[in-house]
């Protein structure tokens, strides 16, 4: 079954140190199935990268070549906006940032279940009706 995936976990496929049990699971159903992301993923994810090369812990040509890797996997991004009212309203609901709203949003519109690391974003997918990966 398809699935929303937060940031936290894409980064620990390509990320050793931040990888777990868990974010390993979640790249194995990615071999029968897509993973979908908000259109912010795209900025958090080359965000992460920026912040690696200028903190000397990946060259630029590395962050290239992870772009490229990720590219390569079934990961849906999600164009459609919400409007900044929807997201501040689930934000301030579910006590989230409004960039873990963004991924429960999209979760919540597709009907999917949500992957993540983070603690609060799991409990706000339950509160809010939205299954997760276990």
């Amino acid at each position: 079954m398809p699935f929303v995936v937060d940031n936290s976990v894409v980064v620990a496929w390509f990320f050793p140190s931040q990888a777990t049990d868990y974010t390993d699971s979640v790249l194995d159903r990615l071999k029968a199935d897509t993973a979908h992301v908000p259109a912010l993923w795209v900025l958090e994810f080359s965000n992460v990268l920026r912040k690696a090369i200028m903190g000397r812990k990946l060259a630029s040509e590395s962050a290239l070549e992870i772009i490229a890797e990720a590219e390569k996997l079934p990961l849906s991004v999600d164009y459609t906006a919400t409007t900044t009212a929807a997201n501040l309203e689930l934000a301030l609901r579910h006590g989230l940032s409004s960039y873990d709203a963004a991924y429960l949003d999209l979760a919540i519109r597709l009907g999917l279940p949500i992957a993540a690391k983070d603690g609060a974003l799991h409990d706000a997918a339950r509160r809010a009706g939205v299954g997760v990966v276990a």
